[in-house]
């Protein structure tokens, strides 16, 4: 049987796409018709729109669809949640891990949820200071938890490949509310992120 890859993708945004980058090579200085460039305008065109599906999706609409009653109020967490976004000033990616945990008040929510709000808002054009903040925002929103924390960890492309070409330069965000805002919590959360217990 021949491999067959199934994709979904909006043809006019591709067939819109596609000349702009066709332009963009040319205007580069490179032949847009020679063998290996040929087909990249569309595999560009459809990558851009697999790196920015997030703006089709809703975040508490999917930490709705498994949100159950539970009476626990103890910390739920979930860390190194890989991540992947394109930096909205130079349009190069960035990468790295999120660490979220939230405290229950009632409810509670899957916990592959989590990690999908994260897909939500990194597949976006995105700067690493409102990912994290749209994250917490949207589990507070869905669940009204006792606290919300994110951590996000990543490598910026744009300081890395191009500008001041930083190789090992990493940059933290965090956003707190709630139970996280007291220090005795907020310490718990940021000692298991930082500990192996495997």
């Amino acid at each position: 049987m021949a491999y067959k890859k199934v994709e979904s993708y909006d043809e006019d945004v591709t067939e819109g796409l596609k000349h702009h980058y066709r332009e963009t090579i040319k205007l580069l200085g490179e032949d847009a018709d020679r063998e290996g460039l040929e087909k990249t305008p569309e595999r560009i065109a459809k990558a851009m729109q697999f790196m920015t599906q997030g703006y089709n999706q809703d975040a508490k609409a999917i930490l709705d669809s498994a949100k159950f009653h539970e009476d626990v109020s103890e910390m739920v967490l979930v860390k190194n949640i890989e991540l992947y976004s394109m930096c909205e000033h130079h349009m190069l990616p960035f990468f790295g891990k999120a660490h979220i945990a939230y405290i229950p008040n009632g409810y509670i929510t899957g916990l592959s949820k989590l990690a999908r709000v994260v897909d939500v808002y990194s597949r976006r054009l995105q700067v690493q200071e409102r990912l994290t903040t749209q994250i917490l925002a949207a589990i507070k929103e869905s669940l009204n938890p006792l606290g919300v924390a994110v951590v996000i960890e990543a490598a910026h492309l744009c300081m890395m490949q191009r500008g001041v070409q930083k190789q090992n330069s990493y940059t933290t965000t965090s956003a707190f509310s709630g139970e996280f805002e007291n220090y005795s919590t907020r310490t718990e959360f940021l000692k298991l992120i930082s500990s192996k217990l495997s």
